[in-house]
C-alpha cells in the first residue's frame, strides 16, 4: 500500500479541477449570480433548488440539508469512495501524476477504480468476441431487431463466449485476481473455484453518468440455457441497481437540454429510440422504476417545484400493453407526484414496443410514439374506467368511484377541473355529480393521510412508542443565512464577509487585515470574522476556506459554509473586484466614522486649557482615523 498522497499533489489537483464540471455530471447547473451556479441537491428530495455550487472558491454547499464540501468531497459522497480514491481519480482525469509520501504507486487493488477499470477490460473482451465464429447467435439476433454492426459498436454490445472461464483466464492474464472479479459481478463464485457469470449470451455494459463500465446486462440466446432471460451483474460497491439507469451516459446532455427523459423497459427499446432520433431514452435495469432513479433524474430535468407543472420538464413512460406492462404503469403512476414535471405514458396503439415498432414500421413511427404520449393522469383513469360495464348505471357508477380517487390526487387544482369535466364527459355523467365525488374522495384521502399521521410510529400496549418522538439534539442548531435579521446593516455584514471569504486576494491582505479588526454587530457574523482573522497567515493558501472553517467553532460551521458559497450579489455595470473591495471596504469604512464619532465626543468633552495635552493627542487620532479612511476609500 502507498503512504498518503503529497499535499501538495492535493492542492494541485483541487486547483486545477472545475468542481463544476464534476457536478453537472450529477446536476443540471444553471447561474445564480456573480460566479455561482444552483441546482436540485443530489444529497436529499427537494423540488426548490437550493444547492448552490462556487466554482471560483471550488465548494458546494446545500442550503436545504447542510452537505457540503470540496470535489473531493463530493465525489467520495456519490460514488463512495475513499478520500484517497477520489483525488487519484480526480489527477487521472486532469492526467496529473501524483506523489506519495513513501514514493509508492496508487493502490487500486480492490476499491473502485481497480473495479472500473476490471469491467471496462470485460467490456472489450465482450466486444472483441462479437465477431468470433460462435457468436453468430448475437449478431443474428441484433439483425432480425434491425441493428446493424456500428449500432452495436455505438452501444458497445459484446458477445460472452460459451465457456466456464474464458473471461476469466483473460481477465487474470491482465493482472486481476478472482477476489476482484467476484466482487466486481465479472465472475460466481462455485463449489470448487469461481467461473464466468455471463456465458453464451448477448453482453451490453452499463455505464454510470461519466461514462465508466459499472455492470453489464446479458440476454440469454441458446436453447440449452436454462438461466433466466436476462441476467444482470449482480450488487456490488460500484454497482447498485435502483439508482442506475441504462443508456444514461449516453442520454443526460439532452436530458437536461431538452428537460424530457423517456423511460422505456428494456436494453434494445434504448438502442431504438436513441437510433430514432429519441436521444432522451433510458431503461432500469433488471428491476422496476422507483425513487432512487427518480432521485437521479430530478436534478438532471432541473424538476422543481410549483402548481403549474406546464412550464416542468417531460417525463415520458412507454409500458408494454401486458399484464406486467400495466403492474409497471401502476408503480410509476405511485411515484408520479415526486416530479414536479409532466409525467406520460406512451403507447403504441398496435402495442408494439419501441423496438419492434421501428424494426416493422420505421424511425418515424418511434418519433411519433414519443410525440403523441398521453398524460399519465389521463392513462391511469381510461385504464381505471375501461374495467367497468359503462353501458349500465351501475357500472358508470363503479368507474366513477374508482376513478375520483385519481382525480383527486392531481395536485395542480386548475388540472382537477378539467378531468372533472373529461371524467364526466367519458362516463356520461353531470360534472357537478363527478365533481361531488371527487370532492368527497379529497376529503376521505386527506382525512386517511391525517390519520396515519396521528398513529404511534410503533404500538404496544396503545402507548406512543418514545421511537415516534423527534431525537433531542446533541446541541442548538448553529445559525445559518435563514435564521440572519433582514436589516441593512446585516446584510452589508454578511455580504463583506462572503467576499472575504469567497475572493481573499480580490479583496487584498492589507484590507482583509484592517476588515478582520472591524466591529461586526451580528454575533454570530463576528465570530466567523473572527474565524477569518485567526486565519490570515494562511490568505493566499489553496486550502484558505478549511483553514477558516478549522477555525470555527461548531455551532457556528454551518453560517461559516453558507457564506463560502452564497451568490455574491450581482451589481449591475459593477466588476466583481470592485464589488468586493467596496463591500469590505464599507464595513471598515463604518467602524472609522464609529471611531471618529467616539473622539469627536470626547474632544467635545475636554477642555482644551485644562487638558491641553490630552486634547491634543485626540485631535491627532482624529486625524489619523480621518487620513486611514480616506486612505481605504482611494485604494
Amino acid at each position: 500500500m502507498p503512504g498518503l498522497i503529497k499535499r501538495n499533489d492535493i492542492d494541485e489537483v483541487r486547483s486545477r479541477t472545475n468542481i463544476a464540471d464534476i457536478v453537472g455530471d450529477h446536476v443540471t447547473l444553471k447561474g445564480a449570480g456573480v460566479g455561482s451556479l444552483k441546482g436540485l441537491c443530489p444529497f436529499h428530495d427537494e423540488r426548490s433548488p437550493s444547492f448552490h455550487v462556487r466554482p471560483q472558491v471550488g465548494r458546494y454547499h446545500c442550503f436545504g440539508c447542510g452537505e457540503d464540501g470540496d470535489v473531493f468531497s463530493f465525489v467520495m459522497k456519490t460514488d463512495h469512495t475513499t478520500f484517497q480514491e477520489a483525488v487519484e481519480r480526480m489527477a487521472a482525469r486532469i492526467g496529473f501524476e501524483l506523489h506519495y509520501e513513501d514514493g509508492g504507486q496508487a493502490s487500486d487493488h480492490g476499491n473502485r477504480a481497480r473495479l472500473i477499470s476490471a469491467n471496462e477490460a470485460a467490456r472489450e473482451f465482450f466486444v472483441d468476441h462479437l465477431t468470433a465464429a460462435d457468436a453468430e447467435p448475437a449478431r443474428r439476433f441484433l439483425g432480425e431487431r434491425g441493428f446493424d454492426p456500428a449500432a452495436a459498436e455505438r452501444f458497445g454490445v459484446g458477445f460472452a463466449p460459451k465457456s466456464f472461464d474464458a473471461l476469466r483466464s483473460h481477465l487474470k492474464g491482465l493482472g486481476y485476481r478472482d477476489d476482484e472479479l467476484v466482487t466486481a459481478g465479472l465472475l460466481s463464485q462455485g463449489d470448487r473455484s469461481p467461473y464466468d457469470r455471463f456465458r453464451g449470451r448477448l453482453v451490453w455494459p452499463i455505464r454510470d453518468v461519466t461514462g465508466s463500465t459499472i455492470g453489464f446486462g446479458a440476454r440469454r440466446l441458446l436453447e440449452d440455457d436454462k438461466g433466466p432471460k436476462y441476467l444482470n451483474t449482480p450488487e456490488t460497491p460500484i454497482y447498485h441497481k435502483s439508482q442506475v439507469l441504462y443508456g444514461l451516459d449516453l442520454a443526460r446532455r439532452d436530458i437536461s437540454k431538452g428537460k424530457q427523459v423517456v423511460i422505456v423497459e428494456g436494453y434494445t427499446d434504448v438502442m431504438a429510440c436513441h437510433l430514432a432520433g429519441v436521444t432522451t431514452a433510458v431503461a432500469t435495469c433488471g428491476t422496476s422504476f422507483g425513487v432512487d432513479h427518480i432521485k437521479v433524474l430530478r436534478p438532471m430535468l432541473g424538476d422543481v417545484s410549483g402548481a403549474d407543472t406546464s412550464t416542468g420538464g417531460e417525463v415520458v413512460f412507454t409500458f408494454d400493453p401486458d399484464e406486467a406492462g400495466q403492474k409497471a404503469a401502476s408503480r410509476a403512476f405511485a411515484e408520479e407526484q415526486r416530479f414536479a414535471a409532466q409525467t406520460f405514458v406512451a403507447v403504441a396503439p398496435d402495442g408494439l414496443d419501441p423496438c419492434d415498432l421501428r424494426l416493422n414500421r420505421g424511425d418515424d413511427a418511434v418519433r411519433r410514439l414519443i410525440s403523441t404520449k398521453r398524460p399519465m393522469f389521463e392513462f391511469m383513469i381510461r385504464r381505471l374506467i375501461d374495467g367497468h360495464d359503462l353501458e349500465t348505471v351501475e357500472g358508470r357508477v363503479s368507474a366513477l368511484r374508482a376513478a375520483s380517487p385519481v382525480v383527486a390526487g392531481i395536485r395542480d387544482r386548475s388540472m382537477t377541473q378539467g378531468y372533472v369535466r373529461s371524467l364526466a364527459g367519458w362516463l356520461g355523467l353531470d360534472p357537478a355529480d363527478v365533481a361531488r365525488s371527487v370532492d368527497d374522495a379529497g376529503r376521505a384521502s386527506s382525512a386517511q393521510n391525517a390519520l396515519e399521521r396521528s398513529q404511534p410510529k410503533s404500538v404496544s400496549d396503545g402507548r406512543q412508542s418514545i421511537t415516534s418522538l423527534p431525537p433531542v439534539p446533541d446541541e442548538p442548531a448553529g445559525p445559518s443565512l435563514l435564521t440572519l435579521p433582514a436589516d441593512l446593516t446585516t446584510r452589508t455584514e454578511r455580504d463583506a464577509l462572503m467576499a472575504m471569504l469567497q475572493h481573499p486576494a480580490t479583496v487584498g491582505f492589507e484590507l482583509m487585515q484592517r476588515a478582520a479588526r472591524a466591529r461586526i454587530e451580528n454575533s454570530a457574523l463576528a465570530v466567523v470574522r473572527d474565524a477569518i482573522g485567526a486565519s490570515l497567515d494562511r490568505f493566499d493558501s489553496a486550502d484558505w476556506l478549511d483553514v477558516v472553517l478549522g477555525q470555527t467553532p461548531s455551532p457556528f460551521d454551518t453560517l461559516a459554509k453558507e457564506l463560502a458559497v452564497a451568490p455574491i450579489p450581482e451589481r449591475e455595470g459593477r466588476e466583481i473586484t470592485t464589488y468586493c473591495r467596496g463591500i469590505v471596504v464599507s464595513i471598515v469604512e463604518r467602524d472609522l466614522i464609529r471611531e471618529k464619532s467616539e473622539l469627536l465626543g470626547q474632544s467635545f468633552r475636554t477642555d482644551m486649557k485644562t487638558e491641553p495635552e490630552r486634547w491634543r493627542e485626540i485631535q491627532v487620532r482624529i486625524a489619523a482615523v480621518e487620513a486611514e479612511r480616506r486612505s481605504v476609500r482611494q485604494e
